[in-house]
């Protein structure tokens, strides 16, 4: 009887060791060096998710500062033209008006630009589209060039008006929301401007 009943002891230490080693089996797995792999792998992944997600930005930020820039550059190289070429007086005072108001917007949109965490420099390089509107303009003089400047200042605007509003519905940089806020009431005004200019 007492060999039986040390028998059913050992067989109860046995199966409490089988238990505690399946216990220590499931531990490694949850804990494991391969698990702890992989929290460390989807770490990274977010890890690089982000960083790409923060590239996209910022490249979407120096592509607006790019077109604002060129855009006010293009105001102001057209308008200047129109001081010597225009033949409407019309003309020649919304020429001037878009030379103030452009020059003031290039200044605002450096001075964001500049105070970023990540600081870019706008570059105001036309476009070819740009610059072979500004060649048509430098070649013509009196009512040729009014009409001319009129239907590229209108072209321009509406342009204009349609990246803003296409950045602006974006989840972009706040200090830029800020900016076409500001800017895109004055562009349309702009442009109501330029389709009541002779053309």
């Amino acid at each position: 009887m007492r060999s039986y009943f040390l028998g059913l002891v050992g067989i109860g230490i046995a199966l409490s060791s089988c238990n505690r080693a399946n216990d220590n089996d499931r531990a490694q797995e949850i804990s494991g060096p391969g698990n702890q792999a992989g929290m460390s792998t989807i770490g990274d992944n977010k890890a690089a998710e982000a960083a790409n997600a923060s590239s996209i930005a910022a490249r979407a930020d120096q592509e607006f500062a790019n077109k604002a820039a060129a855009s006010d550059n293009f105001e102001i190289t057209s308008s200047r033209l129109a001081d010597s070429n225009a033949s409407s007086a019309a003309v020649k005072d919304f020429a001037r008006e878009m030379i103030d108001a452009h020059t003031k917007s290039t200044a605002e949109l450096k001075r964001i630009a500049s105070a970023l965490p990540a600081p870019i420099t706008p570059d105001p390089s036309l476009s070819a589209d740009q610059q072979g509107v500004i060649d048509q303009l430098s070649g013509k003089k009196g009512t040729d060039f009014d009409r001319a400047y009129a239907a590229a200042q209108i072209d321009a605007h509406e342009k204009t008006l349609g990246a803003l509003q296409s950045y602006g519905s974006g989840d972009r940089n706040a200090a830029f929301h800020g900016f076409v806020a500001d800017i895109e009431p004055v562009v349309k005004k702009h442009l109501a401007m330029a389709r009541h200019l002779p053309h």
